[in-house]
């Protein structure tokens, strides 16, 4: 009996110490659970977190992309506008050029016609000059007189004549401003 009383209190004593083990395990296990679980509801905070801040870069991304595309579309208006009055001004100095140019042609035509005309005036003065000189001596006072006024004639056509020289040499000058006007409107980037 005190054989079998001793065997039976090793058991429970073997089980005790087991259960005990066991024990310890379960509330280690517990512990690691626990921090399982706190890691866990870490994780899920930090996921709420990314994903409010991903939400709020996206709606901040679809702000910026519409401020852009706004931006965009304003400077895109702003160079068709610049463009519109680059060329309307453009289609002006062309006029405004042409008109020039044919200016300076009628200038010329008519510098032409008055140089012409003084040389027949002066072979005209010329040969009354010699007619003149070839009168009787009783002519010799109304001859004077007829140079005189044959002079002041010669005068006023080579003052004529100096004035359309000037205007033509004026013309050209502007002619020539707007051709480099021209070609430095050609050389703008928004006309081509």
């Amino acid at each position: 009996g005190v054989f079998l009383y001793n065997h039976l209190q090793q058991k429970v004593r073997n089980a005790e110490a087991l259960a005990q083990k066991y024990k310890q395990q379960q509330e280690a296990l517990s512990a690691q659970l626990q921090v399982v679980y706190e890691h866990r509801s870490r994780l899920e905070r930090s996921l709420q977190k990314e994903r409010g801040e991903h939400k709020k870069t996206k709606e901040d991304f679809l702000v910026y992309k519409l401020e852009a595309q706004e931006a965009l579309n304003k400077e895109k208006q702003d160079s068709m506008n610049r463009y519109g009055a680059l060329s309307s001004q453009h289609k002006i100095l062309k006029n405004q050029h042409d008109d020039v140019k044919k200016q300076l042609l009628d200038l010329q035509l008519q510098h032409n016609s008055l140089k012409l005309e003084h040389r027949k005036s002066l072979e005209t003065h010329s040969q009354k000059f010699a007619q003149l000189q070839q009168e009787k001596d009783s002519e010799v006072t109304n001859l004077q007189d007829t140079v005189f006024k044959l002079r002041e004639e010669s005068k006023l056509l080579r003052k004529a004549h100096q004035e359309v020289h000037t205007q033509l040499l004026n013309a050209q000058a502007q002619m020539e401003e707007f051709r480099q006007l021209k070609e430095a409107l050609q050389k703008m980037p928004g006309l081509r």
